[in-house]
């Protein structure tokens, strides 16, 4: 009213309109003008781009999430909801589904959503760059179809129990084919300028320091997303990330370290939550990957001594500072119905023996001591494990060299060019064994995809049997097979299982909503009232 009597009196007497201006935007009604409101974010990682669909690493999702949708949302338990599949249906004895697409969904550029965009997404991207997808979906989805611009249907070569758990952001992020269609997904300009679906849109990168979403005012869920902006942060170093969750300079950080727990637990505005899953995927278990192709390391006694020669309690306890468990097999035991508990009883610690394995193998001790030097390609925020690891290993002849890479170096290291020795990856598997499980051991996914067999593993016996349990409809037939399966690899040994690792989620307690199991954790984030 009253920037309304202003303007009249203004029109009137012909006042200078820069002093209208500031007197109608500075009165009592502009002051009660809501404030944008801004999530910052710590990252520990520059995410270098922005297709979740080429990757399965978690600091490109845990941002890029945010722009995309699956077909479907996971619940914290997995249990599967609606998301750009407003329903679907079940038929032909599970060997087809059919979505019917949630309506007035727009790409970030206007564009409607359409069935070819899904088709299109796993046609072209996540069948052949996306490690998890790719491995699980390649040996059972027979086609995938768009009768009509709102449905879709996947039609499969026999019934796949997993394929719900699948089709969330993290595992099957959609992606639009008008931007696409005839690029090259890994080398695409929409990968540095994202076009998504997702409840923030993209709005500036800078390099190894910020990237920073704003609100899709066009988003399609009624009433979300409630947050006008984030800003992720890089912060590599996880303590300092923590510092500034206490200072109030960070809303959010995921993966809190072991010795900055106490201290965040002591302030009542901080809230911590502890969860098996993130935007890398859940159910992750630390992974040495053995390169089976380089001469030493092709003898099962050298791997096997390796193992003998860690002390994962160690790492367990002084590593992870107790957030997460000694691995007891191949398969995480979130996986209950394929975990095989007890597997491992027989490679305990036991330096000894691991002396006497490489001794057998033709590795004597030479200057200094040294039998094997052998290097370990890993993520910067991984060296806390090499360190652990190079200690106990030199009390057994091996040197251990760390040679910690960026994303893009590291892939190309150990999947494209695959010059290493051994290499640390978080190998997320899952809810079910045919989502981040089988990417790890079948022979046909030996390939340049990022995360996928790093060991270049094969075996035959070990295929049939991820294809038999991926067959069966019976968690019981499924979970005999999967347990042969991990009676093979124990034997076999491509890669030694450190510890189960879960995360603990910090943010500031005036924010509410958070689902930090999800890739998109800011989707229904809010201020509190």
């Amino acid at each position: 009213m009253l920037a309304s009597l202003i303007a009249r009196k203004a029109r009137v007497n012909g006042c200078n309109a820069a002093l209208v201006l500031f007197l109608a935007t500075s009165g009592p009604a502009a002051a009660q003008a809501p404030a944008p409101t801004t999530l910052v974010v710590a990252v520990p990682a520059d995410p270098q781009q922005f297709n979740p669909g080429i990757t399965t690493g978690a600091n490109t999702h845990a941002v890029a999430d945010s722009l995309y949708n699956g077909l479907v949302a996971l619940d914290r338990t997995a249990r599967p909801l609606p998301d750009l599949a407003q329903s679907w249906t079940i038929e032909d004895g599970g060997k087809a589904y059919r979505f019917k697409l949630a309506k007035n969904v727009r790409w970030h550029d206007g564009r409607p959503l359409i069935a070819d965009d899904v088709v299109f997404t796993f046609r072209e991207v996540l069948m052949k760059h996306h490690a998890r997808t790719k491995a699980s979906l390649s040996p059972v989805l027979d086609a995938i179809e768009a009768p009509d611009p709102e449905t879709v249907v996947f039609r499969l070569k026999r019934p796949y129990a997993a394929l719900l758990q699948q089709l969330d952001v993290t595992e099957a992020p959609i992606l639009p084919k008008h931007i696409f269609e005839g690029q090259d997904p890994n080398t695409a300009v929409a990968n540095l300028q994202p076009v998504g679906t997702g409840p923030y849109k993209f709005d500036s990168y800078k390099r190894d320091d910020q990237i920073v979403l704003v609100r899709n005012p066009d988003y399609f869920k009624p009433g979300l997303p409630k947050l006008d902006r984030i800003v992720f942060r890089v912060i590599p170093d996880q303590r300092t990330a923590a510092l500034a969750v206490l200072k109030g300079e960070v809303d959010f950080m995921r993966d809190v370290a072991g010795p900055d727990l106490a201290p965040l637990k002591r302030d009542a505005n901080v809230v911590l939550d502890l969860v098996t899953a993130g935007a890398g995927g859940g159910n992750c278990i630390m992974t040495v990957g053995f390169n089976l192709e380089k001469n030493a390391l092709a003898d099962v006694r050298v791997r096997r001594a390796f193992a003998l020669a860690v002390d994962r309690e160690r790492i367990q306890a002084d590593v992870i500072f107790g957030q997460g468990r000694v691995a007891q097999s191949p398969i995480s035991s979130g996986i209950g119905f394929a975990h095989a508990p007890g597997v491992l009883k027989d490679l305990k610690r036991d330096p000894a023996a691991a002396a006497r394995l490489l001794e057998e193998a033709g590795l004597n001790p030479g200057v200094g001591g040294v039998r094997l030097k052998i290097d370990m390609v890993l993520f910067p925020q991984f060296s806390r494990y090499s360190d652990a690891m190079r200690q106990d290993l030199a009390a057994v002849g091996i040197q251990l060299a760390p040679r910690p890479l960026d994303r893009a170096a590291f892939i190309e290291t150990v999947f494209s060019k695959r010059e290493f020795d051994t290499t640390l990856i978080s190998y997320c598997n899952g809810v079910d064994p045919e989502i981040g499980v089988r990417r790890m051991y079948v022979s046909t996914n030996i390939a340049k995809v990022p995360f996928s067999n790093a060991a270049a593993y094969r075996s035959a016996d070990v295929d049939r049997l991820f294809d038999e349990a991926a067959a069966s409809p019976d968690p019981l037939v499924r979970g005999t097979a999967y347990r042969r399966v991990q009676d093979i690899l124990v034997r076999d040994l491509p890669y030694w299982w450190l510890v189960e690792t879960d995360f603990t989620v910090a943010y500031r307690a005036r924010f509410e909503g958070f689902t930090p199991w999800s890739g998109q954790f800011a989707e229904q984030a809010r201020l509190k009232p």
